[in-house]
């Protein structure tokens, strides 16, 4: 007799902790337990009980072109028939190189990891060993990975320096690691003032996801390009969520701002566990073996996630209306939510940018960590198992950005809309009784 979701997770939680390999797979935002799936093909999923949900997480938003999408899993066939793994060098990777240089402004060189945690590690590491200096700048509500230097907070005000959001980061690490406001290029001229020729980088997601979905507000981009040029620092976009997603180049191409590094994750494996970082040549050429900052992966450039990128982002370069038909499937579920929320006279602050959409329960504008923070977390949870019992998958979370694939259907969109109607008739009936 086959498990269940809730008996596989029952099992779980004997042998992994919190019965997940990630948190982000948990439902502790919302409660409840996580679904376990079985299959998926295009933007259907489907769980270990048969049921079928219209998918909005996307692996976390490297299925742009939806699951199982045949290209990849014939290119993926034939790499395996060749062998998983040869821990030495193939034409592929030099093939996904050319075509990353190509297709993303600045890049001139990029070497393959295995995460986009172990890029952007790599990343601040390459921006330390260039600069010569230690300190880094990341934003509130930014998410860079599980590196120590990452996970740190901010102590009272952002011109302190941090503290170990985390048991196991050192205090040491902590105080290398300053944290700003995101949007708000007076908090990041305030501390590259106070640690002078101390900031080896800046790293931002130039499009947060992992406080919902945030757009960079009109010249901070712009004014973090201009900053780090003053400053003698490196600028860093972490690009693992918005990299060939909002645009062919990503963010670059979409701001029209270069950054010195880029640092990708799983979509440039189409899924597959990978991850890059890539930039200007004199920047990259610290790397070992060429120069003295030193990386290695004996997995890196795998030949199955390479083989998967290169077909995928191959789809993506050559066929450009897939942004066009993502950006007006994302408009069309922004409108058809926000008519939704307004007729059941819910306060909601919706941000799209390109085919990353979040929904915010909040009557004020989301455009950093503090205002996002002010949406309904209740809300959210009866949303989300509302959507989830009716068979739309969500990311179970209040802070994450939702990912669409161009294989949505309008009528699956439509659908979405539909669904969320029933679910705020229902919370509204609950509320009133």
């Amino acid at each position: 007799m086959l498990e269940t979701s809730k008996q596989l997770f029952d099992r779980a939680q004997q042998f992994i902790p919190g019965g997940v390999n990630s948190p982000a797979r948990a439902f502790n935002s919302v409660g409840g337990s996580p679904v376990f799936f079985e299959k998926a093909k295009g933007s259907i999923l489907t769980d270990v009980d048969g049921k079928e949900y219209i998918d909005y997480v996307g692996s976390w938003g490297p299925m742009i072109l939806g699951h199982a999408f045949d290209p990849v899993i014939e290119a993926v066939k034939k790499a395996a028939e060749k062998s998983t793994s040869f821990g030495a060098p193939t034409e592929i990777e030099i093939k996904m190189a050319e075509l990353v240089r190509q297709m993303v402004p600045g890049v001139d060189k990029i070497r393959m990891v295995n995460s986009g945690t172990e890029a952007c590690m790599s990343a601040i590491r390459v921006a330390r060993g260039y600069t010569g200096k230690d300190k880094i700048i990341k934003f509130g509500g930014n998410y860079h990975g599980h590196g120590d230097s990452f996970l740190i907070k901010a102590g009272s005000g952002a011109l302190t320096l941090g503290s170990p959001d985390s048991p196991g980061v050192t205090e040491g690490t902590a105080k290398d690691t300053l944290t700003a406001h995101f949007n708000d290029l007076n908090s990041v001229k305030k501390l590259l003032n106070e640690y002078r020729d101390e900031v080896a980088a800046i790293i931002v997601e130039p499009v947060a996801g992992n406080m919902g979905c945030i757009p960079p507000k009109s010249g901070f981009l712009q004014g973090l390009r201009e900053l780090c040029d003053a400053h003698d620092a490196v600028l860093i976009f972490d690009e693992v969520m918005t990299g060939f997603r909002v645009a062919k180049g990503g963010a670059q191409e979409r701001y029209g701002v270069t950054a010195d590094l880029v640092t990708y994750g799983k979509i440039i494996g189409a899924g597959l566990p990978v991850g890059a970082f890539g930039g200007r040549k004199e920047v990259m050429d610290v790397v070992s073996p060429v120069g003295p900052v030193y990386q290695a992966g004996t997995l890196s450039g795998n030949p199955l996630a390479m083989a998967a990128g290169f077909t995928l982002l191959t789809e993506l370069q050559e066929n450009p209306r897939h942004y066009d038909e993502l950006e007006a499937k994302a408009a069309h579920l922004l409108n058809g939510l926000n008519q939704v929320f307004e007729s059941h006279h819910v306060p909601v602050s919706i941000n799209q940018v390109g085919s990353m959409i979040s929904v915010f329960f909040t009557d004020q504008e989301v455009t950093d960590f503090a205002t996002a923070n002010t949406t309904d977390k209740e809300l959210f949870k009866a949303f989300f198992h509302g959507m989830l019992e009716r068979g739309i998958y969500l990311p179970p979370s209040p802070f994450e950005s939702w990912f669409l694939a161009n294989t949505l259907t309008k009528e699956q969109l439509n659908q979405t809309i539909d669904m969320a109607d029933k679910v705020m008739q229902e919370v509204t009936r609950s509320k009133d009784g």
